[in-house]
């Protein structure tokens, strides 16, 4: 069993087709209630381990020759952070229920994209998820005229939502037995535009008040730094990357794959 920090499972409904009549018991971890398996499930994690090192910052920076009023600052912004932050998570387990060309429709909400209905071809389980740093980094800094210092709260926020998904990817993992898992983000692709963040919300009911995440008209999130998207199962690790070629793109995590644009059609 996975020993990371408590998750929240609840349930909600209305109960999958494909499912009913197939229900078991399912235990409830945080308060140890029985749940029938005819609804899904939402993990909601609160309380993520957070500590990280000026080192730790000063690297994710990545400036060449850091001077020591630098240092200074990430030591004291890093105190600050390790006392104050509370990355969150939430995702849940959700199966696919229609399918055509360019769509499909999970738990009654329909997410359009060809190359995401291409990735899950065959899958008939995702795990849909928001993962942020939390509210509380923004106030360590009310005022953000000090560029530098705002550059630095900013990395502690990023190393602060990377640790929330981390974690989140390492409890589904371990919880359902997946070996490689891959993920989609609305907005990463022209092929699954931002404005799919909002059935993507309300597929996972009130992020706001579980996790703190909201949208703006533009479908931003707020925190910023926070991510969200589609974990799947897949055999070949799949990255958004692939398809865009955008040059000198600082969160480039795989090269541009032409031949790869090619077979999905985009």
């Amino acid at each position: 069993m996975y020993r990371g920090s408590q998750s929240e499972r609840r349930c909600v409904t209305p109960a999958h087709p494909a499912r009913q009549g197939q229900a078991h018991s399912v235990t409830c971890y945080l308060t140890m209630d029985a749940r029938t398996d005819n609804e899904p499930v939402i993990h909601v994690f609160r309380d993520i381990d957070f500590r990280i090192t000026s080192d730790d910052v000063l690297r994710a920076m990545k400036i060449r020759r850091v001077a020591p009023s630098l240092e200074r600052l990430a030591t004291e912004l890093v105190e600050k952070a390790n006392e104050a932050a509370r990355p969150k998570a939430l995702c849940r387990v959700s199966f696919i229920e229609d399918r055509t060309d360019d769509t499909l429709t999970v738990e009654n909400q329909i997410f359009t994209s060809r190359v995401l209905r291409q990735n899950l071809e065959g899958i008939q389980r995702v795990f849909p998820f928001v993962a942020t740093c939390g509210t509380e980094l923004e106030h360590l800094m009310p005022d953000r005229t000090d560029l530098m210092a705002s550059y630095c709260l900013d990395t502690i926020m990023m190393l602060a939502v990377q640790k929330a998904r981390r974690h989140l990817e390492k409890y589904l993992k371990a919880t359902y037995s997946l070996g490689q898992i891959s993920r989609m983000a609305p907005g990463s692709l022209e092929d699954w535009p931002l404005q799919e963040q909002r059935p993507l919300f309300d597929l996972l009911d009130d992020v706001e008040r579980q996790i703190g995440v909201r949208l703006t008209d533009k479908c931003l999130m707020i925190p910023i730094k926070s991510v969200s998207g589609i974990y799947f199962p897949t055999e070949v690790r799949f990255e958004s990357c692939q398809l865009c070629s955008r040059a000198n793109c600082p969160g480039r995590r795989a090269a541009f794959d032409a031949e790869a644009t090619a077979r999905y059609g985009i």
